[in-house]
């Protein structure tokens, strides 16, 4: 049987869920045999969109962070749903000796195309990211 083209996890949202997402990310890239360099760069671009949801979503108390990665048409999209109101502008230029605020620069970097839209069912948004990913030219059906 192929593996599934899309896959959702929910995470619960505090400071440990960057590395959660990180660590699902990895295997389910590997169960799909994508190539290292994408999967390098989805794994940034997931622990970054992760990152934001925990620190600026604004979302109510007790409210998960979920997470979907689909590929297709040699792209591979990850996506991050939270239940806060904030929703990203264009990315902040942070000052050199800034520590933080870098973290959708990043994603418009290295992403082929980035965005949000708000959520189809609840509160809150989704923030995506994608990369090019050879070997993911299956098609998401649905």
């Amino acid at each position: 049987m192929a593996p599934a083209d899309e896959v959702y996890w929910i995470v619960p949202r505090g400071p440990r869920a960057p590395g959660g997402a990180r660590v699902l990310l990895r295997a389910q890239l590997a169960e799909w045999q994508i190539e290292s360099e994408a999967c390098e760069t989805a794994e940034l671009l997931l622990s970054e969109l992760v990152t934001n949801a925990v620190r600026h979503a604004r979302a109510p108390h007790g409210r998960d962070i979920g997470v979907r990665l689909a590929r297709y048409g040699g792209v591979l999209r990850v996506e991050v749903a939270d239940a806060g109101p904030v929703v990203p502008l264009a990315p902040h230029r942070a000052a050199e000796a800034d520590e933080r605020g870098r973290g959708l620069a990043i994603v418009e970097a290295l992403s082929v195309r980035w965005g949000w839209s708000p959520r189809a069912h609840g509160i809150g948004k989704v923030v995506w990211a994608e990369v090019a990913a050879p070997g993911s030219g299956r098609r998401v059906t649905g």
